[in-house]
């Protein structure tokens, strides 16, 4: 049966949707901000979420997958990548070397910062972790081709990377020690990111433009340190600025951060030129507390939402 191979397939990881299906399943009694949270550390992969205990908190469980001496998925980062690619070291690195850069690296950057010689085969690797969901390539909001974009997107490798690379974890209590602490919270800001990105379909659901074309993208100013991490360029000539905040309540819009919103549209419309109309779009856990400035955003997506389909 050597190299008879008849078709590929292409699986995708579960949504939200699919995982709180999969925990029902398994008779664990969560809701969906608890969905959330072990989604950001186990993505859609459902072999890890078949290894949760429905007798343990999320805590526990995640001591349990990865901090005990025994733990499950303790190795499983290496193991991976052991097992997909020859030479997986220099996948390793490329990976670790996104795992630093939120937005992601031109391809000139990765070569620059990743130290991997560049004999045309970094371009056939980042192809092949993009094929593997490990990562994803897009083009900034108005940029041409050859400034494609590559950021890490695979939820597993940045919990990994954020606490348990370093390999310096020796307390087998560690997630319940530190669970709320502000690296974990700046850790959740970002996953929550990640997650919306997988997200999509169900974003553009909540915002009734499902049968509308679109692109996303990302866009970073020339001039200073503005940025959007979802930018939805629609074909009826709307643009979606969309801010993703996670957070244990409502979010509140604060006059400093309502200043901030403010600037950055400013500065995406004077740079990018767009004849279209921008729209700013509040993606947040539990909504947006509808103080004096909640009036200056156009739309609104909350993590339900993102349960919907």
């Amino acid at each position: 049966m050597h190299n008879r191979v008849t078709r590929q397939i292409s699986v995708q990881p579960f949504t939200l949707k699919e995982c709180e299906e999969f925990a029902t399943k398994q008779k664990m009694l969560i809701d969906t901000n608890q969905i959330l949270d072990y989604y950001m550390i186990l993505g859609g992969v459902p072999y890890y979420w078949k290894h949760l205990d429905k007798s343990k908190g999320l805590p526990q469980n995640i001591d349990n997958l990865f901090f005990n001496n025994d733990a499950v998925l303790k190795d499983e980062f290496a193991e991976i990548f052991n097992s997909l690619f020859k030479h997986s070291e220099k996948y390793v690195t490329l990976v670790i070397t996104l795992g630093r850069k939120r937005m992601g690296l031109t391809r000139e950057e990765i070569v620059d910062l990743s130290n991997v010689s560049d004999g045309g085969s970094i371009t056939r690797m980042l192809e092949e972790l993009e094929q593997c969901g490990f990562i994803r390539s897009y083009y900034g909001f108005g940029k041409k081709h050859r400034d494609r974009i590559f950021q890490l997107i695979d939820l597993f490798s940045l919990f990994y990377l954020n606490f348990i690379h370093d390999g310096k974890k020796n307390d087998e209590h560690y997630w319940t020690n530190n669970f709320n602490t502000s690296k974990h919270n700046t850790w959740r800001g970002y996953a929550f990111e990640q997650v919306c990105l997988w997200h999509i379909p169900q974003i553009k659901h909540k915002l009734g433009i499902s049968g509308v074309s679109t692109n996303y993208s990302s866009w970073r100013s020339m001039e200073n340190s503005a940025q959007i991490d979802l930018v939805i360029d629609r074909n009826d000539h709307i643009i979606n600025l969309c801010e993703m905040k996670y957070s244990k309540d409502e979010y509140t819009i604060t006059k400093e951060y309502n200043d901030i919103l403010r600037k950055r549209y400013a500065i995406f419309t004077d740079e990018t030129k767009t004849r279209k109309t921008a729209h700013t779009t509040m993606i947040t856990t539990f909504g947006v507390k509808h103080n004096i400035y909640w009036g200056n955003i156009q739309s609104e997506v909350v993590l339900d939402d993102l349960f919907m389909i």
